[in-house]
């Protein structure tokens, strides 16, 4: 063998080798991450409370871990709950409008919305003596039934 055959075996077995260093590898060690429950405290954290509040109820336990609160608000429905809305925006939900209608002073509407995995329903109505009544419900994640109720007004 000549010169430039050891060369170019040395070459090959050199980028062998290389290309082997830079493959894949299986790790025989496993990482295990684990999320903690959501609890009633972060879920409320996570819900604003309405401009105007005139008056909070709750939180209270719903099933499949959730929270409900209420809220009483200074404002005409429209403005409250089209400001509620943007107050959840702000707090980081992706809210989808469900219903929405209003006449005057009076209205309500209905938000779905999600904040990661959790789940949360919002709405409300009145606005006649410019007064409405505000409902907000959170779940750890989208519940079978999410059924906000009616709580306590």
């Amino acid at each position: 063998m000549g010169r430039n055959t050891y060369t170019l075996a040395a070459a090959a077995m050199a980028i062998g080798l290389v290309a082997s260093a830079c493959g894949s590898s299986t790790n025989s060690a496993t990482k295990t991450t684990s999320t903690s429950p959501v609890t009633a405290t972060q879920l409320q954290s996570l819900i604003p409370t309405p401009a105007n509040t005139q008056r909070t109820d709750g939180p209270t336990s719903i099933p499949d871990n959730g929270i409900h609160l209420h809220f009483l608000v200074n404002g005409s429905a429209t403005d409250v709950l089209n400001a509620y809305k943007t107050a959840l925006e702000g707090k980081g939900w992706a809210v989808t409008v469900v219903s929405s209608g209003g006449w005057g002073e009076t209205g309500g509407a209905t938000y779905t919305a999600t904040h990661g995995g959790i789940y949360g329903v919002f709405g409300g109505g009145g606005g006649s003596n410019g007064k409405t009544d505000v409902g907000s419900c959170a779940w750890p994640s989208q519940p079978s039934n999410p059924n906000c109720g009616g709580g306590s007004r």
